[in-house]
């Protein structure tokens, strides 16, 4: 009935102003009266406006049906998440995604019906929940009645397009889409999502190689998720066409999508990896630095890089082979003149401790009758794809004339896999998945054409043919799943190491990433944190870049710099294009080679921390490298994420104990000022605290401190005593942990064999570790060893930094005091640890 009165108010309102206008005597063209008076009929006839006739209530939420034949439903997956679909003809979309997991799509918080005069809705534990019955408008609020999100208008549609638009209020910022270029802020930005082999991108280009339809809003403190669950060609639009609103919408397909309250930013993560998964453990191996190009050939220079860098001492666990070790640039094929004995040399580097990762483009070369194995077997088993004509599709790429997978099916998948049976039996410890955005270089489009069919089957949809344009963007993660999992089907009890260029939400389940072809130069370099945080928040953690650039030649001062920051992010690969300079760490001489190694050794030192972070990312979905505010929402007095400050976008956080503060124009010699999300914060590298002055009374918007220099530390953090020359070396000597007195003094650590999957069964060591001032005595407590996994330590080397002792004694579990060692910037003494716990007294 209410929606018959809103009609009648809108068709009297109309008539009213065409009345005025002859009453004014207006001369309006007849066709603009018309319009006038059959707008609203328009409108609802082509969805953009609809009343509710009908609601149902659901356990755990509702379903309207409206006057124009369309069905919504919203529904809580648990207090604070909520899930939000469209059917335009009455149908639900299918109950199916390639991103967000099945159990997580079919949990199910208790509602109570929560209606109004004006609107329909329902309540849970944490959330508000009302739909307009006039417009359908949805507005979305916490329990304290704080708004989250609003529909700023009804969805619109244009053919099979549609879009939806939410309010933008003037301080909520947006983070997230992945890879993105430019600002880590996405306010003001729009954006499309469509894989694109983006060679040499800039800061402007979009879209590049990734597609993860996920941003978080970030309003005063308080943080919120939206996902939208449509694998077509998708845009993001926040505040480019309108200052009070944003959108996004999709080409066609369903109309799904995801919100989610944190109310922190941390928990929008967790949140986020509870609806789409987290990433795998990988192997300890991927936390080493990786050397790398466009291609190490013959097989005696690629064993010649791994010895020099043995004999240079510069720590290394990864080398790569691009396209060049192959047979006429054929996937899974080996060039016999240039690598006569590829297993001889991988044998080699095994015993010097590397592990040797080859590429496996997507593209299989057409190859008919010239006993290539790969073209001959997915002939015979129907594994490629094909034209709406029923002929296969055939694309050029690096062999020339290919031929490619058909990923969304399972049988494709495991014949996939299968494939890569020779290359581990010749030594090959992990797989790099590049090209598959897919990038076609014959096409007009850079990629497949829209009409190219593919099948799918399994993973909970029905099956049916579809288009490219429906699934180009899960193409390069559906490569990955099907190199993820056919390597476990190979090697049950060993953690796969795949690295992927494209991919969509959900990808990080199978393989981590990097952000495609750069370019070496300086704006470069000051893209990659940006780019980085964003990935980490959109799921990747274990990501990087092509450390000193892939495109060009790397100065020394550049790649110097670039292997500095590198050192101190998820992923540290060094990797250049063919027919660039050599870009290996001892290039431009003695002097830059010794700042490299040393960055390069401090990475090593941190591998306790940094191998502690992965098991935080794999168990929670936290990611490694973070922007400040995801740790410090409230590090402003007005609360706006403090990373949008100028210059601290090159800021960021390692875990929640580093702070890493290059200068925001690492080519320019000048100094710069750091700002830090809290007040007690150590230099890294000298143990003295940071003299961080008040802040400006004049500015309400200032940081909680800032100072100009590089600091960098807090909390309770361990590392090695001793330096090792890769992960597969066991560490001599004790365990290091180094004590920050402070507020926020505690810390943790984790260890594993680092290779298999034995700590799901209880095999791995955990332990915690915490600090408390009483009076003139500092406490450092220690826990028990949790887990089956012997530690590789026996003692543990304390350093204690910000606290001066009064008589420099420590004492054990109350036993007999022993003196310390005062040092310059700290307190330095080795006690045993017999993994039973214990607990440390300084006076």
């Amino acid at each position: 009935m209410r929606y018959w009165l809103e009609r009648l108010r809108s068709i009297f309102e109309e008539a009213t102003l065409i009345r005025r206008l002859l009453r004014d005597r207006c001369i309006w063209p007849l066709a603009l009266i018309l319009a006038l008076s059959t707008s609203h009929a328009q409108s609802t006839a082509n969805g953009n406006r609809s009343g509710i006739v009908a609601v149902s209530g659901l356990p755990n939420g509702i379903r309207v049906a409206t006057d124009s034949g369309r069905v919504e439903e919203i529904t809580a997956l648990r207090d604070d998440v909520l899930r939000i679909r469209v059917g335009r003809s009455g149908t639900l979309p299918e109950d199916a995604s390639w991103a967000v997991l099945e159990e997580a799509r079919h949990s199910q918080a208790a509602a109570q019906r929560a209606d109004s005069v004006d609107a329909v809705g329902f309540r849970t534990g944490l959330l508000q929940v009302s739909v307009g019955r006039a417009d359908l408008r949805v507005s979305i609020r916490d329990g304290h009645g704080v708004l989250i999100q609003e529909d700023a208008a009804p969805i619109t549609f244009d053919g099979t397009s549609f879009r939806l638009h939410k309010t933008m209020p003037t301080d909520e910022h947006y983070f997230g889409l992945g890879d993105k270029t430019g600002p880590l802020d996405r306010r003001n930005q729009a954006f499309t999502l469509w894989n694109t082999d983006a060679y040499r991108f800039q800061e402007s280009t979009d879209p590049i190689y990734k597609s993860i339809p996920f941003f978080m809003t970030f309003r005063a403190g308080v943080a919120a998720g939206v996902l939208l669950d449509n694998t077509w060609r998708s845009s993001f639009d926040f505040g480019k066409e309108s200052p009070t609103s944003y959108s996004f919408g999709a080409v066609d397909g369903p109309i799904e999508y995801y919100v989610f309250l944190g109310p922190t930013p941390q928990e929008v993560e967790t949140t986020y990896a509870w609806l789409t998964g987290k990433p795998p453990m990988p192997p300890r191996w991927m936390l080493g630095f990786q050397q790398s190009r466009y291609t190490y050939t013959p097989q005696s220079r690629l064993l010649e890089v791994g010895e020099r860098l043995r004999a240079d001492r510069i720590p290394a666990d990864a080398l790569y082979l691009d396209i060049g070790f192959q047979d006429k640039n054929r996937p899974f094929t080996v060039d016999q003149q240039a690598f006569p004995d590829l297993k001889g040399t991988l044998s080699k580097l095994q015993v010097m401790n590397f592990h040797t990762v080859a590429i496996t483009d997507l593209h299989i070369a057409k190859a008919p009758e010239q006993g290539y194995a790969p073209y001959d077997s997915g002939t015979a088993k129907n594994e490629f794809l094909r034209r709406s004509d029923g002929s296969v599709y055939v694309g050029s790429v690096w062999p020339g004339p290919s031929v490619f997978p058909d990923f969304t099916r399972p049988g494709a998948r495991k014949w996939w896999g299968s494939l890569y049976k020779p290359l581990i039996e010749m030594g090959f410890a992990g797989f790099w998945n590049d090209m598959n955005e897919p990038s076609i270089f014959d096409s007009p489009t850079g990629t497949m054409p829209d009409d190219v069919v593919h099948r799918i089957e399994g993973s909970g949809f029905a099956s049916r043919t579809a288009t490219h344009a429906e699934l180009h963007n899960v193409y390069g993660m559906e490569n990955s799943r099907a190199t993820y999992e056919g390597l476990l089907r190979l090697e049950p009890d060993v953690r796969p190491f795949v690295l992927t260029r494209a991919t969509y939400a959900g990808g990080q389940r199978y393989a981590a990433t990097w952000t495609g072809d750069n370019s070496s130069t300086w704006n470069h370099l000051r893209m990659t944190s940006p780019m980085l945080k964003s990935l980490g928040l959109s799921g990747f953690s274990f990501s990087g870049a092509d450390v000193g650039g892939f495109a060009g030649t790397a100065t020394s001062d550049l790649l110097t710099k670039w292997i500095e920051v590198a050192s101190f992010q998820p992923i540290d690969r060094d990797h250049t294009e063919t027919g660039t300079g050599d870009q290996e760490p001892w290039v431009g001489g003695p002097e830059q080679e010794a700042i490299r190694r040393r960055f390069i050794e401090e990475r090593y030192r941190l591998m306790p921390y940094l191998y502690t972070l992965a098991d935080e990312t794999a168990r929670t979905g936290m990611p490694m490298m973070r922007p400040l505010f995801l740790d410090y929402p409230f590090a402003t007095r007005d609360r706006h994420p403090i990373d949008n400050d100028p210059g601290v976008d090159a800021e960021f956080l390692l875990g929640h104990d580093l702070l890493i503060a290059p200068s925001p124009y690492p080519e320019a010699p000048d100094s710069y000022t750091v700002e830090f999300p809290s007040r007690v914060w150590y230099d890294y590298w000298t143990g003295l605290p940071v003299s961080a002055p008040a802040m400006p009374k004049r500015d309400p918007n200032a940081p909680v401190a800032a100072v100009d220099g590089v600091p960098l530390s807090t909390q309770i953090k361990p590392q090695l005593d001793a330096l090792t020359q890769s992960t597969n070396e066991k560490p001599d000597g004790p365990l290091t942990v180094r004590v920050y007195v402070g507020d926020d003094c505690e810390g943790s650590l984790y260890d594993d064999d680092g290779k298999s999957f034995a700590y799901r069964s209880g095999s791995f060591l955990r332990m915690r570790f915490g600090c408390r001032v009483e009076g003139n005595k500092l406490t450092l407590t220690f826990s028990p060893h949790e887990g089956t996994y012997a530690a590789w330590w026996r003692d543990l080397r304390i350093e204690v930094y910000g606290w001066n002792a009064v008589s420099g004694t420590v004492t054990q579990n109350g036993g007999r005091p022993s003196q310390v060692q005062r040092q310059k910037n700290n307190l330095e003494f080795t006690v045993a640890d017999d993994g039973k716990g214990t607990t440390l007294t300084i006076e």
